[in-house]
């Protein structure tokens, strides 16, 4: 395990096209990136049809892990940036993670003399 209880997850879901803007956003406030995965709409925002047929909105969700002093900071870099405060827009919110692994370049530094793998 590389951590336990030291950084927030922020999840962000926002409409298809809006991922870069918070990427941006989280980057610009100190983050050291995200992960983008695709997902769909079923809130109450997302009853609308065309031509009698219902569609489906796609979602953007963004989960960037940070430092637990730089969440506030960052969330409110996205909250602006994504323009969550505009019902139908998005939501973001901050999971507390106790533990983690796999996330070895927020903890130490890498040699670039090493080839991948290479634990000598």
């Amino acid at each position: 395990m590389i951590c336990e209880g030291c950084k927030n997850l922020i999840v962000t879901i926002v409409n298809k096209g809006w991922s870069e803007k918070v990427i941006h956003a989280s980057r610009e406030a100190g983050a050291s990136g995200g992960t983008i995965l695709m997902g769909r709409g079923a809130g109450i925002h997302e009853n609308r049809t065309l031509f009698g047929l219902p569609i489906e909105p796609e979602k953007e969700i963004i989960l960037t892990v940070v430092e637990v002093d730089q969440t506030d900071v960052i969330l409110s870099a996205i909250e602006e940036a994504a323009e969550l405060n505009t019902p139908g827009m998005g939501i973001a919110f901050v999971i507390n993670l106790e533990k983690m692994a796999g996330r070895v370049h927020m903890t130490c530094k890498i040699n670039e003399d090493k080839p991948a793998g290479d634990s000598t």
